[in-house]
């Protein structure tokens, strides 16, 4: 004997639908995070960044606050100078694209001529924070030096004696690095 079919009611039918959109809508902002973030690497240093200030997104700056130093090489490179705590894309033209200031890790580079080794999309640094857009580009006693950002975009509590080489930096300024420094670009690091 055949059984009738039953409907489903209209509602179910809508909370159905919502529910799917939501989640595509999730997984499609889950990809655009990590995508690239061509607005990015267009934004300039603000006028108010100094040598020495706590890192903040430089979405709205211009590269006269903080000249490329001299010494710091010529074409495309990534400079990060010790003594500012500050980092500088530098275009082919020898143009600064971006610059913007940086947590260092306890563990310094020593100054001179490197390239970009390896990348690492994410990992756990070695003071358990999660971290990504990790670009590694030299070592100094048995620590790896890279710069990197937090994946919740907070700052590096102060270093409780460990060694470390992670030079972090406010999220947006990770993403641009990531964008600008493949494998083999180089970095120039100035006192």
């Amino acid at each position: 004997m055949p059984v009738a079919a039953r409907r489903l009611p209209s509602w179910a039918w809508v909370t159905g639908l919502t529910a799917g959109a939501i989640v595509v809508v999730g997984a499609l902002t889950v990809q655009a995070e990590k995508g690239p973030h061509p607005t990015a690497s267009a934004a300039r240093p603000s006028p108010s960044a100094a040598a020495g200030a706590t890192p903040a997104s430089s979405a709205s700056a211009t590269p006269t606050a903080a000249p490329v130093p001299d010494g710091s090489g010529t074409g495309r490179r990534i400079v990060y100078s010790l003594g500012q705590r500050r980092v500088w894309l530098v275009d082919a033209d020898d143009e600064a694209r971006r610059t913007f200031t940086v947590w260092p890790g306890t563990v310094d580079p020593a100054p001179g001529s490197y390239t970009v080794s390896l990348r690492k999309d994410a990992t756990t640094g070695s003071d358990g924070v999660e971290i990504e857009h990790i670009i590694y580009f030299s070592a100094r006693s048995g620590v790896n030096i890279a710069f990197s950002n937090a994946v919740d975009g907070s700052s590096p509590p102060p270093a409780s004696g460990a060694q470390t080489g992670g030079i972090r930096m406010p999220k947006a300024d990770g993403s641009a690095l990531w964008a600008f420094g493949a494998t083999g670009t180089n970095v120039r690091v100035v006192e």
